[in-house]
């Protein structure tokens, strides 16, 4: 037994030193970021890979939904899908012909707006029931609509589909996609390193010469995203409700895919505008990741997208801040899915003090080895699944905690099980040990997000939107400096019943409506 014994601490004094030699080269370590900027104002981020045979390219316009307004909510992720729609030169037979219906469709369009404005006063007065009822509409407004059908079947017979995939594929290309968030969009692919000059060839053509062909139709595309990726999901309606009950006065408040009625509404002289505000190159940063030379990334940036005009003015930062919250807000939503709750706080945004020690709290609680499986799932055995995250957006924070519930228990008595957990974060210290393993996890992640090419590009261009790319080197320490007091400290400071939201989510065929109060 006692061999055994030595040969099980052994092992673990092993790995031990494995972890904490992984942890501290992640500490150590410092991307190597060659920055320069052209005179119009867009920023290159360039780290050279030797060993790489590809780039990983991309670049980021600082914009998201949270820079929205109602009546154009969406038009963000919208214009993700029309920046693939390609440029003079890329997506069409006949440009002059394609620029040529782009404007009738936009002159036929606002006629189309008239008669739906009236529509909707006619809703408002009790007239109509449904403005979308073919039979309320006018002769005018049915002509219209006919026009308007026959211009884009006419524009889509001009279109060259994919093409602006086909070219970057036939090159060797891969990877091609983008993405929209709450703070900005970002666009991406991986090239052939001898293939590097297509990237700014390609990038800087549908930005200096964009063709926002298919406007109108593509807001029916996006239309339809927003019915998969909510309507027809089981919990997203609800959630998109909780977010939106959640927070008060802040533009996080709406959902990126946008309202409905928005992407119904928004014109192409919307998105010029938007444009030319938010693409314009002082509000851009691109980043190459891998065999690239930095002196040549130079010439090439300067040749191509140095053409690109300095924008009027900087975009102005979001003014509307989320109001402080004095009461507990609640809902019980039902849906065809297992009964689970949801709680948030208000925290704080990326970059605040208060944020490294609650994500190292975050991570206190998740995976198997966590606090919240521990208990909740293993030890009560009143859930099935519980997970906790810590989201520090640009301008606002949240800390969120899940559980679903195991058959037969509620989502009330996992509500009660997750606060007993933060009880005991406000009122124990976490023991050095345990902190000190979730800080080499951390750390150990860190460091593998760092080796890949693709992973490094993206965090280089997400941490420059905020506060600047050098937070990927000078973040990690400051996690790795989080205290047991830290972690107490903001458990107190945050976890607080009148700075939360609570949505108790029951089971759809559930046939007895449960109580709005929760546990306390």
């Amino acid at each position: 037994m006692a061999g055994r014994r030595l040969g099980h601490n052994r092992e673990m004094f092993l790995r031990t030193v494995a972890a904490l030699f992984l942890a501290c080269a992640a500490w150590a370590q410092q991307v190597p970021v060659e920055e320069f900027v052209l005179e119009n104002g867009m920023k290159f981020l360039v780290v050279q890979r030797k060993d790489s045979p590809n780039v990983a390219a991309g670049w980021v316009a600082k914009v998201g939904s949270v820079n929205e307004r109602p009546g154009v909510t969406g038009i963000s992720h919208l214009f993700e899908h029309m920046m693939f729609k390609g440029t003079h030169a890329i997506g069409t037979r006949n440009i002059e012909e394609d620029l040529k219906i782009n404007l009738e469709l936009d002159r036929v369009y606002a006629a189309i707006r008239e008669e739906e404005q009236d529509l909707a006063r006619r809703k408002r007065l009790g007239e109509i029931e449904n403005v979308k009822d073919p039979k309320v509409r006018t002769p005018r407004h049915q002509k219209l609509l006919e026009e308007f059908n026959r211009l884009n079947a006419r524009q889509k017979e001009l279109l060259v589909t994919n093409e602006f995939d086909r070219i970057y594929t036939s090159e060797g290309a891969a990877g091609m996609n983008a993405g929209t968030s709450q703070d900005f969009t970002i666009y991406y692919i991986s090239v052939p390193a001898n293939k590097l000059e297509l990237w700014y060839w390609m990038e800087a053509d549908r930005l200096v010469n964009p063709v926002f062909r298919e406007f109108y139709s593509e807001r029916d595309v996006v239309h339809e995203e927003r019915r998969l990726r909510i309507d027809s999901t089981p919990t997203g309606k609800q959630m998109e409700e909780f977010n939106a009950m959640f927070w008060k006065s802040s533009p996080y408040s709406w959902p990126v895919i946008g309202w409905p009625s928005d992407l119904e509404a928004i014109t192409r002289e919307d998105a010029n505008a938007y444009y030319n505000l938010n693409y314009a190159p002082n509000n851009l940063t691109a980043c190459l990741v891998g065999n690239v030379d930095v002196a040549e990334a130079k010439k090439l940036a300067e040749r191509y997208f140095g053409r690109l005009r300095r924008g009027p003015r900087d975009p102005e930062p979001v003014r509307t801040a989320e109001e402080e919250s004095y009461t507990e807000r609640r809902m019980v939503a039902y849906a065809e899915a297992p009964p689970q709750v949801v709680v948030r706080y208000h925290t704080v945004a990326d970059g605040n003090r208060d944020e490294y020690a609650l994500m190292v709290l975050a991570e206190l609680l998740n995976d198997r080895t966590g606090r919240l499986y521990r208990s909740l799932v293993l030890e009560q055995q009143v859930a099935n699944a519980a997970f906790a995250g810590s989201n520090g957006y640009k301008y606002e924070g949240y800390f969120e905690l899940r559980g679903i519930a195991k058959p037969g228990k509620t989502p009330e008595e996992v509500e009660k099980a997750l606060y007993g957990e933060l009880e005991k974060l406000k009122n124990e210290l976490v023991p050095d040990r345990e902190l000190q393993k979730v800080k080499n996890q951390l750390a150990a992640s860190n460091f593998r997000r760092l080796q890949a090419d693709f992973a490094l590009m993206v965090q280089l261009l997400i941490a420059d939107v905020s506060r600047g790319w050098q937070t990927i080197n000078t973040d990690p320490p400051l996690m790795q400096a989080v205290t047991p007091a830290d972690i107490q400290r903001v458990a107190q400071r945050y976890f607080k019943p009148e700075g939360r939201s609570v949505m108790l989510l029951h089971t759809k065929r559930a046939a007895a409506k449960p109580s709005a109060g929760g546990a306390q």
